[in-house]
């Protein structure tokens, strides 16, 4: 479980910078208003914050319903 809270947390992260990027990227590149890259800035923060969430959340959900693999040829620790 360790390692898919690792996962999901890691690729959230990875995927809220992309999108924070792509919606900030403007100010930096073209040094728009003040206004403007005010509203562009907290857009930014906001959709990151989202798909971090949903990002996580699927992971999460996607390996809770996978369920526990089998593992055959184990036996019972009493036999």
């Amino acid at each position: 479980m360790t390692v898919e809270i690792g996962y999901a947390l890691f690729s959230a992260a990875f995927a809220a910078a992309v999108v924070f990027g792509a919606v900030t990227g403007p100010v930096l590149v073209f040094g728009l208003s003040r206004p403007i890259s005010t509203v562009l800035i907290y857009t930014g923060v906001a959709l990151a914050l989202v798909v971090f969430a949903v990002r996580v959340a699927s992971v999460l959900l996607r390996f809770s319903a996978a369920g526990q693999p089998s593992q055959p040829g184990r036996t019972n620790p009493d036999s």
